[in-house]
């Protein structure tokens, strides 16, 4: 009698567990199930969104090329919109993508010299720290799928700079509508201009 009873408890606390397994295994299912369904919802909503952007802040190249030297700039084009852009729309004294969307790359089949110092052939993303007098310009080695953040900062990592010069801002009588870089080969110098702000880095 007490050994039908050890059994029928042990095959009791067996089917308990049994029953528990099961159920934990159903749970993370349905839990992988939903998990994968936010990320797919998420995933199409960034690409949404991105579309969108892309749309606002068009894709542009330009291209310099010279005595061999071969550079090319890939950046997106936000437009002014009537707003205050340096100070404003982008804050002085913080990393900006130098555009919109991607951040802004910069590719060059040569070492260039930009403010005496060297820049090694290559690809590089392109970051500026604007301020009112002047801007630090960077280049820096890391590639990153989007310019800024969840939280809007930087997607720079500074550890990944290769190249830092401050260049003076100019300020220009007439305003720049869509945000345009371009290269003044007379120089040669690459140009960035917005609203009414320019600066040029001049290389070699």
């Amino acid at each position: 009698m007490i050994i039908s009873k050890f059994v029928i408890n042990c095959l009791a606390i067996s089917n308990y567990y049994l029953n528990s397994l099961i159920f934990m295994k159903k749970a993370l299912k349905w839990i992988g199930i939903v998990v994968g369904a936010l990320a797919v919802i998420l995933f199409i909503a960034f690409k949404f969104l991105q579309a969108n952007t892309k749309k606002a802040s068009p894709e542009a190249t330009v291209d310099y090329k010279k005595d061999g030297t071969e550079v090319s700039v890939f950046y997106c084009r936000p437009s002014k919109k009537g707003r205050e852009i340096f100070g404003g729309l982008v804050p002085y004294g913080k990393v900006w993508r130098t555009g919109a969307n991607e951040a802004t790359t910069v590719t060059t089949n040569k070492e260039l010299t930009i403010g005496g110092k060297m820049l090694p052939a290559g690809k590089y993303t392109l970051w500026t720290i604007p301020q009112k007098d002047k801007w630090t310009v960077i280049f820096n080695n890391k590639m990153y799928g989007w310019g800024v953040s969840f939280g809007g900062e930087a997607s720079r990592d500074a550890s990944a700079d290769v190249l830092q010069v401050d260049v003076p801002v100019e300020t220009s009588v007439t305003s720049v509508e869509q945000f345009e870089i371009s290269f003044d080969e007379a120089q040669p110098a690459l140009v960035l201009a917005w609203d009414t702000t320019k600066v040029a880095v001049p290389f070699k």
